[in-house]
């Protein structure tokens, strides 16, 4: 199948396989099947989840295969690949070496839209920013549909924008690495790029492909589009310096020229009119004001008012599964914090308390650099518990620094630090990997910590 026209890829009657059976793989397999292509979808595993799924596209006669691949994956024009599927697996490859496109979801859910798309992506922060810049493009000149690696998938969005035609849509997408490497059209408006710090290094085989990966994002943007950057990290400043597209630093540090400056106590414009006043601020912590200003950037090159994007400032109080406040019992706080799934998102949860923390660390190891978190942990971390598949290796980087016990689940993490925890002590759970080991993602890691947490406090 020749793809390398956007506007003449005509999917009637094209045979696309689709791999992997997450959220993003149902909904291509549902956009494709709405356009006329006859999809086969296959998945090596058959979790209640997937089993679920495969009997969603049954019902619609979508041709499923799980607990396995077999040789019928190859009987197709196209393949669009889940964003856990490597770049190296033995199946794409062989999908390539017989000449089949291999692309992205996002990639393909790209091609069915003219809606300007603002793709957000970094090692940290990415979910708040891209809320935020959701909530301050809610106005009458726009409609921001949120996607992406945040719940929904983008497929999902563009079938029901095909169906009921929106106007004054604007697509906001959250982005990782993974949903990158397989890039042909997909062409952002305005690319935002948070920070870049170490992350997935159990995939990629350095940090320079792991930046790459990143960097794919804007290999399609032109001089008429944008990209938003942080000038306070030294990568992304290094990134940026020739590219075609219009360029807009953001600092917390007063680095650069930026559409938005702070001093001790207020964010004012380029203009140097109060945009808000630091103590009016809803998110606390310099991460936070970071992504405010990420959000606040893009949001002004979209035409969104000064005083839309200071309101949703004020009362903005963050997402679900970050530093999300769960109970106080007896004095000690629980805090949701699962979407840390990497060492350096542990470092922003610890700054961002000044109490004592008991520490929640564990899941599947991403290669991270345990060590790192002792600066960060020093004179405020109790203790730490280790859990699942990382737990050995946290020990073993940990337990000469710091208190550590190590377990097998996170009920056991959770019951030993409710039993060491004081009055005006926080547990945290800010696990610095994924949670693949024991749960199909940080969502349920955080509702499962929330419900052990909830039934510790009726007990």
């Amino acid at each position: 199948m020749d793809i390398s026209n956007k506007n003449k890829i005509d999917l009637n009657t094209v045979s696309i396989t689709v791999i992997g059976l997450g959220k993003s793989g149902e909904a291509a397999a549902k956009l494709g099947n709405y356009l006329g292509a006859k999809i086969f979808l296959s998945d090596g595993g058959s979790t209640p989840d997937i089993m679920e799924r495969q009997e969603r596209l049954f019902s619609m006669g979508i041709s499923v295969e799980i607990g396995g691949h077999s040789d019928k994956i190859f009987n197709a024009d196209l393949w669009v690949l889940s964003p856990g599927i490597p770049q190296d697996a033995d199946i794409v490859l062989n999908a390539k070496e017989k000449g089949i496109p291999v692309i992205g979801e996002i990639e393909f859910a790209s091609w069915f839209t003219q809606d300007p798309i603002v793709a957000l992506t970094g090692s940290n922060g990415k979910t708040t920013s891209v809320h935020l810049l959701t909530e301050m493009c809610a106005t009458e000149n726009l409609s921001p549909a949120l996607s992406g690696n945040v719940g929904t998938a983008f497929s999902e969005v563009i079938l029901m924008d095909l169906r009921d035609k929106p106007t004054h849509r604007v697509h906001i997408l959250e982005i990782s690495s993974f949903q990158m490497e397989y890039i042909v059209h997909f062409k952002p408006y305005i690319s935002i790029y948070l920070n870049i710090t170490p992350d997935h290094l159990d995939r990629y085989p350095g940090m320079d492909e792991y930046v790459q990966a990143k960097m794919n994002m804007i290999e399609n943007q032109t001089q008429n589009d944008h990209i938003v950057f942080n000038n306070d990290d030294s990568i992304l400043s290094q990134n940026f310096e020739d590219v075609d597209p219009q360029t807009h630093g953001f600092s917390i540090l007063g680095k650069g020229e930026t559409q938005f400056t702070m001093n001790a106590t207020k964010i004012y414009d380029d203009a140097h009119a109060t945009l808000i006043q630091l103590d009016q601020l809803a998110l606390p912590g310099q991460h936070n004001l970071a992504n405010a200003l990420a959000a606040a950037t893009a949001a002004n090159i979209l035409g969104v008012p000064n005083s839309r994007i200071a309101q949703v400032m004020s009362t903005f109080a963050g997402v679900k599964h970050r530093l999300e406040k769960v109970l106080n019992i007896n004095g000690v706080t629980y805090y949701n914090d699962s979407k840390a799934t990497n060492v350096d998102a542990v470092k922003v949860a610890l700054d961002s308390f000044n109490t004592s923390i008991h520490l929640i660390l564990g899941g599947k190891d991403k290669g991270g650099e345990f060590l790192q978190l002792l600066p960060h942990a020093q004179n405020k971390v109790k203790g730490i518990v280790a859990y699942g598949q990382a737990g050995e290796k946290i020990s073993t980087a940990l337990r000469d620094a710091v208190k550590i016990e190590q377990v097998s689940s996170l009920k056991d993490a959770v019951e030993i630090c409710h039993l060491n925890a004081e009055p005006g002590d926080i547990i945290l759970l800010s696990p610095g990997c994924a949670s693949f080991d024991q749960f199909s993602n940080f969502e349920e890691r955080g509702e499962v910590f929330k419900s052990i947490v909830k039934d510790l406090n009726q007990s």
